[in-house]
């Protein structure tokens, strides 16, 4: 018996294969007098193979249970096809079915909108749309470590578990055995102390580039924040680098490489399911991923960005004014309109931006930043971080955080600190950027959001 091939390797062949096995999913079944066509896939990528089976080869007389759905192996000849719109095809000798659909199987070959497919999360793997989601989605990761690892950063895995609000929103699920009210007696809880599922890896990833130089992070993130839009996610998946000896410059020229590299490798690596993107999704993905390799980002003040939309006259839906958050609206003028560029952002109120982020010496502005994209907006948020224990001491006290909670992180400014800067790209996020996606919801496996945990 044959080994398997994957189909995408089946299709990339470049010569005709006398034995050959396959074996994936039924998208397609048309009977005619003396034979069979099935239309096979096995996800490998986003074509299908055409198989040709006659009605005296084994297996056949079982064809009728092959509906749509059904898993079945095939084995045969691959031989160039006679069909327009394909190089090859099977013949089959022998089909065997693996198992079968229930005429119930949601997935016909129709049109689904993305709403249902939602409902249906543990199937929507197998269309067209979401195989090319979920496997761009799995190059991207692959093309994320390669980035780093080429630059010499040292992959850390950060805690799931922590006692600490990095962002100091207090948007935090609570991780407790207790029953009733744990608030009542922490001291009993499991691990002694109030804890919650992580925001960030950022803090501990400090802790590491203080010592390793160049590190970066990769997993999962949480946030306790009730929001229902297309942006946000209640669980999503943080890339987070972390650099000593750096400052918000370097952190502006990584972070922009970063982003650039990832549209390139997207361009390159993700050819035939950007196509379906392009071709029912968004029209203009491959030109923005073009348009913002080309481009060099454009550096703008926060103050500046702020008088620019201001003399826009644009009717903006979300108030502009100095000490606001910019929002999707405001970043997205700022890239497709106004600069017709990649954008960053940088040098925001301090009393926007977390306790961690450098002051400036101005005494108003952090050193922070963030990266905008046409489409999408804000992509990359990122800082400088303060390392003068004097100054995080205060930002600790201005923000209403307890000292002893987070003496470990200031030790790290009074054992050799060093400036150290670093940023986070919610992997989501930049997913929607790449593929034009525009619904959060529909780049991650199994979507939690506020309401909703289905699968």
């Amino acid at each position: 018996m044959a080994t398997r091939t994957l189909i995408k390797h089946a299709l990339a062949s470049a010569a005709p294969r006398d034995a050959i096995l396959i074996q994936g999913w039924v998208r397609t079944r048309r009977d005619a007098k003396g034979f069979s066509f099935l239309e096979l896939n096995d996800g490998s990528c986003l074509a299908s193979l055409q198989v040709v089976a006659d009605a005296d080869i084994p297996g056949h007389d079982q064809i009728h249970r092959l509906t749509t759905g059904a898993a079945a192996a095939v084995e045969g000849r691959l031989v160039a096809s006679r069909g327009a719109g394909q190089k090859w095809e099977v013949h089959a000798t022998r089909i065997t079915v693996v198992g079968e659909a229930d005429p119930s199987y949601p997935l016909q070959k129709k049109g689904h909108t993305m709403e249902f497919l939602r409902t249906i999360a543990h199937l929507r793997p197998r269309s067209n749309l979401f195989g090319a989601v979920f496997r761009v989605r799995s190059r991207l990761a692959f093309a994320v470590h390669q980035f780093f690892q080429e630059r010499d950063f040292v992959h850390v895995h950060t805690p799931i578990i922590t006692g600490s609000d990095c962002e100091g929103a207090g948007e935090l699920f609570r991780v407790t055995t207790l029953k009733g009210r744990p608030d009542e007696n922490p001291g009993t809880d499991f691990f002694g102390k109030p804890t919650y599922l992580t925001v960030s890896g950022q803090l501990e990833g400090e802790a590491f580039a203080c010592a390793l130089s160049n590190i970066y992070t990769f997993g999962p993130t949480f946030r306790a924040e009730n929001s229902n839009t297309a942006r946000h996610a209640a669980e999503f998946w943080m890339i987070e680098p972390e650099m000593a000896f750096c400052d918000l410059a370097g952190d502006m020229d990584l972070g922009e490489t970063f982003l650039k590299a990832m549209a390139r490798y997207t361009l390159d690596h993700c050819a035939e399911d950007l196509a379906l993107f392009a071709r029912f999704v968004d029209r203009s993905v491959r030109d923005r991923l073009a348009f913002v390799i080309e481009r060099p980002f454009q550096r703008v003040p926060y103050t500046e960005a702020v008088e620019i939309l201001k003399r826009s006259g644009r009717p903006f839906a979300f108030p502009v004014g100095y000490g606001l958050n910019l929002q999707s609206e405001h970043e997205r003028f700022l890239t497709e309109d106004h600069f017709k560029c990649p954008v960053t952002v940088f040098n925001y109120p301090r009393e926007i931006k977390p306790f961690y982020m450098r002051a400036n010496n101005d005494g108003k502005t952090a050193a922070a930043m963030d990266l905008l994209v046409p489409g999408i907006g804000e992509v990359i948020g990122g800082a400088q971080r303060e390392e003068r224990l004097d100054v995080l001491l205060a930002n600790m006290r201005q923000h209403h955080l307890r000292e002893q909670d987070y003496s470990w992180y200031a030790d790290l400014r009074r054992y050799g600190t060093v400036p150290h800067a670093g940023f986070g790209v919610g992997f989501e996020r930049l997913l929607m950027f790449l593929t034009g996606i525009p619904n959060i919801r529909d780049v991650i496996p199994f979507a939690r959001t506020p309401g909703s945990a289905d699968f």
